[in-house]
């Protein structure tokens, strides 16, 4: 197994993934990425390494298994998806329910910008598969579906059109038997 790690070398999160590697013995080929040059954002890195520009990512050349992030499928939902998301839902419905002031535009308009890198990510990603975590629906698709839904009505719907992989994906994770139920 021939692995390589690519990443910052004074970024926390790669720092924790060198120590690990050290405490079990196991060399990785070491590959500094230069975050202060930006390239986790070159086209290359989104495309190869990590579809949504961060460090580290480790990878083993021998399998082609790729390990980037927080290391699941289902953290991206969790970790790029969902906190955006959630605030949109709280600004504009859950904030006036319970009192705690109108909504925000201004701030749902930030949140919706900042939704545009992750739905970049997502593109990348479903270009190459089917779901977010290979050629099955998982969990880490499926987890979309309650806040996401949610949150068309207020702009969401409207951004799809510019990712075609993720409005393909997103229309049938909406179409699945299971969804229907739920929402029936």
């Amino acid at each position: 197994m021939v692995l390589k790690l690519y990443g910052f070398p004074l970024s926390s999160c790669t720092r924790r993934v060198r120590t690990v590697l050290a405490e079990k013995g196991v060399e990785a080929e070491f590959h500094s990425v230069d975050l202060a040059k930006g390239e986790q954002k070159s086209e290359s890195y989104l495309n190869n390494l990590h579809p949504f520009g961060k460090v580290p990512v480790l990878q083993d050349t021998e399998t082609g298994v790729q390990i980037f992030g927080s290391m699941q499928a289902l953290s991206i939902e969790q970790s790029y998806f969902d906190p955006i998301v959630s605030q949109i839902a709280f600004e504009k419905v859950f904030k006036v329910r319970k009192g705690l002031g109108e909504t925000d535009e201004a701030r749902v308009q930030v949140l919706f910008s900042q939704l545009t890198p992750v739905l970049e990510g997502y593109e990348r990603v479903l270009s190459k598969h089917k779901y977010l975590a290979g050629d099955q629906v998982t969990l880490a698709d499926l987890a979309h579906l309650p806040y996401g839904v949610f949150v068309e009505q207020f702009g969401f719907a409207d951004l799809l059109p510019k990712y075609p992989h993720v409005q393909k994906w997103w229309e049938e994770l909406k179409a699945r038997e299971s969804w229907k139920k739920v929402t029936a």
